[in-house]
C-alpha cells in the first residue's frame, strides 16, 4: 500500500502542535533546541520545543573522529567543566604522517599550516558528549522523542513548511500493514530545524524543492570508516592526535587516516576517503583494513598486552565547505549543522560548526516567536552565520577540496601556501563542477585492487565489523535501501562499472549474486545497514535512494 491508501484507510494522524521541532538528535539538532530554551527562560517565555531522533537513545548513531574545537560549547554553556562534559582527553601531541607502503615521514609541527593544529582541543566520543547533551536540553524542558524517524516533510497550502510526520510503525515487507501497525504522527510548528546529519533524507527532498543549492558548487562527500580500540597501556598516549595522508591511497585520491588516543588505554582510529574516487575497484573498506597494517600504524596494535577492537562504524562526511553550502533557510525552516554542510574539512572537524549555527537558528527562531511570525524564512540565521567567526573559518578553508582535484602533492603544497605563508588572506577562489558520483570510471580502464585476506587479529570482514556496531533493523519491513529501476544494477553498475555498489558500502549491503538460471542480480542485505548514505550519494546512475527505516534501527554505537 502507498502511504496515501494507508491514510485514506488508518487516517487521520495525531497532530502534536509546537513553536519548533527539531529533526535529528545530535549536536546541532541538541544545541538548537537547548538554545531556544536558554533564549525563553531570559525572556520570561514558555518556547515549546520537541527533538525527533531516528536512533533508540540520542547518540546512538553518532559517528565521528572526534576532536572538538570547544569555542562553540563555550558560547552554549560557559560552565561545560562543571557540567561534567564528557571532553575525555584534551589534546596533547601532533602527528602528521606522509606514508609510502614500507615508510612514513613526520612533517615538523612548526612547519605545519594552522588548520592541523589541535592545541586546546579534546579527543572524546561524540556520542556520549550526544548523549550529555541531550540530558542538559531535557533538564531546560526539551521533550525529546528517541526511535521516531521523520519520514515526510508536511507543507502549508502556500508552501510553507509546517512540520514533519514520523514514520508507520508495523509495516510488513510486502507493504502492508501488519497485526502491529501504528499510523505515524504529525508534528506541527511554527518553525522546523532539520538537522539529519550528512545527506539528510528530508534535507535532500528540501534542497531540491526550494532549489536551496541552485548557483552553488555541487556538494562533495567523503566515506569515514572507524574502530574503537583497546590497546597495551605501553602503546597509549592519552592526548595524543596522528594524522596520516598517502598509501594506501594513490596520488590521485581524496582521503587520509588519524589515530585519536582518548582515556582506558582506548584509541579511536580511521580512514576517509573522498566519494569523487574514479576507480570502480576502490574499496573505502578495504582501504582502512590495509591502513592498519602500515609498520608505523600497527606498532599501536601490538604492545605485549595485546589489542582488542571494541567498535565499528562508517558515516558520510559533508566536505564541500563554504562553496558549496546551500541557502540554509526556506519558508518555515532551516537546515544546521552536517544537514547543509558546514564541517570544515581542512580542520577535519565539524562538531563545533554544528553547535554554532544550531545556536544560530535557535536565534533567529526565537526572535521570530517573540515577534509573532511563523512560517517564514528565518532570514536572521544566515546573516548572523555570515557575521560570525564560523564564517571567517570556513572562508580561509574554502579552497580546500579543490586542490585535492588536482592531486595530493599539488593540494598539500597549495593548502600549506593558503594556510601557513598567507595565513587565510586569500586572494583567489575556484569553484567546482561536478558531483561526485559522475568521476567514476569504466572498471575496464582501471587498475583492479588486489586486497588481502583479513587475518581476523588486526583485519577484519564487513559482516563481523558489522556485527560489533550493533545494527540491528526489524527483517520484516520493507527495504529501505530502494532502487529508481531495479534492471540499473546489473544491466548498468554490474555491466560498465563491475558492481561498484559491494565495494562503496561499509556494511555488506550490496552483493551480486546468481539466479538459477546464471543470470545476475542484486541483492541487498538492508538489514546490516549502518545509515552511512554512501550509496545514495556514490551510486553513479543515482538509482539507489536510501529512505527512513523504522525508527529505533540501525546502528546503536557505545563510544564511538
Amino acid at each position: 500500500m502507498t502511504n496515501e491508501e494507508i491514510l485514506a484507510q488508518f487516517g487521520p494522524r495525531e497532530a502534536m502542535e509546537y513553536d519548533v521541532v527539531v529533526v535529528g538528535g545530535g549536536p546541532a539538532g541538541l544545541s538548537a533546541a537547548i538554545r531556544l530554551k536558554q533564549l525563553a527562560a531570559e525572556h520570561g517565555q514558555d518556547v515549546s520545543v520537541v527533538v525527533l531522533e531516528k536512533g533508540s537513545e540520542p547518540g546512538a548513531h553518532i559517528l565521528a573522529g572526534t576532536i572538538m574545537d570547544p569555542r562553540a560549547l563555550y558560547e552554549l554553556f560557559p560552565d561545560w567543566k562543571e557540567r561534567g562534559a564528557p571532553m575525555e582527553s584534551e589534546v596533547t601531541e601532533d602527528i602528521f604522517l606522509f606514508t609510502t607502503e614500507t615508510g612514513a615521514q613526520r612533517t615538523p609541527n612548526f612547519l605545519l599550516p594552522k588548520c592541523f593544529h589541535n592545541e586546546g582541543c579534546y579527543v572524546l566520543s561524540l556520542g556520549n558528549f550526544t548523549r550529555w547533551l541531550a540530558q542538559q536540553a531535557e533538564a531546560l524542558g526539551v521533550e525529546i522523542f528517541p526511535g521516531f524517524a521523520a519520514a515526510e516533510v508536511l507543507y502549508n497550502e502556500d508552501g510553507s513548511v509546517k512540520g514533519v510526520a514520523t514514520g508507520n510503525m508495523g509495516i510488513g515487507k510486502d507493504g502492508e500493514p501488519t497485526d502491529s501497525f501504528q499510523l505515524g504522527m504529525e508534528l506541527l510548528a511554527r518553525y522546523t530545524i532539520f538537522a539529519e546529519g550528512a545527506r539528510g533524507h528530508l534535507g535532500r527532498r528540501l534542497i531540491e524543492r526550494f532549489k536551496l543549492d541552485e548557483g552553488r558548487d555541487p556538494q562533495t562527500y567523503s566515506i569515514g570508516v572507524k574502530e574503537l580500540w583497546e590497546i597495551d597501556p605501553s602503546r597509549h598516549k592519552p592526548g595524543l592526535v596522528l594524522h596520516s595522508a598517502g598509501w594506501p591511497l594513490d596520488n590521485d585520491t581524496y582521503g587520509g587516516s588519524f589515530m585519536y588516543h582518548m582515556g582506558n588505554n582506548q584509541i579511536v582510529c580511521g580512514h576517509i576517503v573522498g566519494l569523487d574516487y574514479k576507480n570502480p575497484w576502490l574499496s573505502p573498506f578495504e582501504e582502512f583494513q590495509r591502513w592498519k597494517t602500515h609498520p608505523n600504524i600497527r606498532w599501536y596494535f601490538e604492545g605485549p598486552g595485546g589489542a582488542k577492537r571494541l567498535g565499528y562504524g562508517a558515516r558520510a562526511l559533508t566536505v564541500g565547505g563554504l562553496l558549496s553550502l546551500p541557502k540554509t533557510v526556506f519558508p518555515g525552516g532551516a537546515l544546521v549543522g552536517c544537514e547543509a554542510g558546514y564541517l570544515n574539512a581542512a580542520r577535519i572537524k565539524g562538531s563545533h560548526a554544528a553547535i554554532k549555527t544550531g545556536m544560530l537558528a535557535a536565534e533567529a527562531a526565537h526572535a521570530a516567536i517573540r515577534a509573532g511570525r511563523q512560517h517564514d524564512e528565518l532570514a536572521a540565521y544566515p546573516e548572523a552565520f555570515e557575521q560570525s567567526w564560523l564564517y571567517g573559518e570556513l572562508n580561509q578553508a574554502r579552497n580546500f577540496k579543490y586542490w585535492f582535484k588536482k592531486g595530493r602533492n599539488v593540494a598539500t603544497i597549495m593548502t600549506g601556501v593558503e594556510q601557513f605563508l598567507l595565513r587565510g588572506h586569500i586572494p583567489w577562489t575556484f569553484h567546482r563542477q561536478h558531483p561526485d558520483h559522475v568521476y567514476l570510471k569504466p572498471a575496464s580502464e582501471c587498475q583492479p585492487i588486489d586486497y588481502p585476506k583479513p587475518d581476523g587479529k588486526l583485519t577484519f570482514d564487513r559482516l563481523s565489523s558489522v556485527f560489533i556496531s550493533n545494527t540491528n533493523h526489524s527483517e520484516d519491513q520493507p527495504a529501505h535501501l530502494t532502487l529508481k529501476d531495479p534492471s540499473v544494477p546489473v544491466q548498468v553498475n554490474l555491466a560498465k562499472f563491475a558492481g561498484p555498489e559491494g565495494r562503496y558500502c561499509p556494511a555488506g549491503v550490496y552483493e551480486f549474486v546468481k539466479n538459477e538460471d546464471g543470470s545476475d542480480r542484486l541483492q541487498i542485505n538492508a538489514a546490516n545497514c549502518v545509515h552511512c548514505k554512501t550509496c545514495d550519494i556514490k551510486d553513479p546512475t543515482q538509482n539507489i535512494v536510501w529512505v527512513t527505516p523504522e525508527g529505533g534501527g540501525g546502528p546503536n554505537y557505545t563510544n564511538m
